[in-house]
């Protein structure tokens, strides 16, 4: 079974954005292999406005991301976490290169999977 993975990321190298201020998600499937694969890049207006979340913005940007199990950041507030949560999405803070936080993300969901 594989997973797909949402990295908040500026620069396509490092999971670099806090989830309330990203404008990109890019999309990858992670394997039971511990391979993943990059599939898309997918524009987002962020839900966080000089401190102010809309409804608006969080629904479109759940809607964005309703295909994916799991959300990669650098940071994410309580309020955006359980929102994600809420819609079976899981959040890992992970400010990391993006292949290293994929390898730690696979490492530790086959631990999970072996518990």
């Amino acid at each position: 079974m594989s997973l797909r993975v949402a990295v908040a990321s500026n620069d396509g190298k490092f999971v670099n954005q806090h989830f309330g201020h990203a404008k990109v998600f890019l999309i990858f499937d992670l394997c039971d292999n511990g391979k993943f694969e990059f599939l898309e890049k997918r524009e987002n207006v962020p839900t966080c406005n000089n401190g102010d979340h809309s409804k608006n913005s969080m629904d479109s940007t759940l809607d964005l991301l309703k295909d994916t199990n799991i959300v990669l950041v650098s940071q994410i507030g309580p309020g955006a976490s359980q929102c994600l949560i809420s819609n079976g999405i899981q959040p890992f803070m992970m400010p990391t290169y993006i292949d290293e936080a994929l390898e730690k993300l696979a490492i530790r969901l086959e631990k999970d999977v072996k518990s």
